[in-house]
């Protein structure tokens, strides 16, 4: 079963509440882990912390349909737009440290194109979410579909997982690459053909 996009409602930054709600749970947290929170090098940890969580975040801030409907143009082309190697950095939703590296976006247009930089967006937008990279991928995917009604949408997201790095079985050169695609990319010759556009 498709795993639909979570478009969140919220619509404005962290309330000046919020942040300093934060700050007083990072405070707790460094004294639990042993630390003097008033000492001058951690003095001021807990806002930057807090300020950091909101801009790592900013995503549940942000309709990714809105993006691609912004610039939404009636145009004939009817091949294969690929936008590929876009950076993105996310927070693994399992342990809230970082996941990184590249997506690769393809759709075949069905009467509408968008702006090329608003698929680099939606990227950020999933990206800056407490995530997996597995329903990330979905959720790029999905939010094209239902945006654009295009015949076909793949995407490819390669990461590292600093969780598998840093913890764990820590395998720092391990990468993992997920896939998701619909319509005219349901054909192997298309996904191929895609592939190795990217250079994969």
């Amino acid at each position: 079963m498709a795993i639909r996009p979570r478009y969140i409602s919220q619509t404005t930054p962290m309330q000046p509440s919020t942040i300093e709600e934060l700050q007083g749970h990072y405070r707790e947290i460094l004294r639990l882990l042993g630390e003097d929170p008033q000492r001058e090098g951690l003095l001021k940890t807990p806002l930057r912390v807090a300020k950091a969580m909101q801009d790592l975040t900013r995503g549940y801030s942000t309709d990714p349909i809105a993006i691609l409907n912004s610039a939404k143009f009636q145009e004939p082309y009817d091949q294969m737009v690929i936008v590929k190697d876009i950076n993105f950095h996310s927070l693994c939703e399992h342990h809230m440290l970082p996941f990184y590296g590249k997506a690769h976006v393809a759709y075949i247009p069905n009467g509408y194109i968008t702006g090329l930089s608003k698929i680099a967006r939606v990227v950020d937008a999933f990206s800056h979410r407490l995530q997996v990279q597995e329903r990330m991928t979905l959720q790029i995917k999905d939010c094209i579909q239902e945006a654009l009604k295009p015949l076909g949408v793949m995407v490819v997201v390669e990461a590292r997982h600093m969780c598998m790095q840093m913890r764990g079985v820590e395998q720092e050169s391990s990468k993992t690459v997920t896939s998701a695609f619909c319509g005219a990319f349901d054909r192997e010759k298309t996904r191929m053909e895609f592939l190795s556009l990217i250079g994969k």
